[in-house]
């Protein structure tokens, strides 16, 4: 999966949480969330005045509109090495953020697993 297919993927399949997603198709929309996120952040600074790393509007607005769709895309990648979305909680301890960093760099199961037959 490309960038472009992996952005419509997420953007199509914003509130899909069953599936299964692929490598590619996780790790270029985090790459597209932190493109976008630096880019209204620079939108902010420039036409708006505002600090980086304070709150602001544009950079409030894009984080809202991927907050489902990331949440969605990180549910299928851990349905795709075989492991619950409720992992996703991990993130809230803080540490718990590098093992699930760990466990979406993994090759998915191969062949059907209980979330599904595999994406290509």
């Amino acid at each position: 999966m490309n960038f472009v297919e992996a952005i419509k993927s997420g953007f199509s399949n914003y509130v899909t949480f069953s599936g299964r997603a692929v490598r590619s198709e996780y790790w270029f929309w985090v790459l597209f969330t932190v493109i976008g996120a630096t880019v209204a952040m620079i939108i902010d600074a420039a036409l708006l005045g505002y600090d980086p790393g304070t709150a602001s509007p544009i950079t409030g607005i894009f984080d809202l509109v991927t907050l489902l769709p990331s949440l969605a895309v990180g549910a299928r990648r851990l349905h795709d090495t075989d492991r619950t979305a409720w992992w996703l909680l991990l993130c809230l301890t803080g540490i718990g953020a590098i093992l699930l960093i760990v466990w979406f760099c993994f090759k998915g199961t191969p062949g059907p697993n209980r979330f599904g037959p595999p994406r290509s």
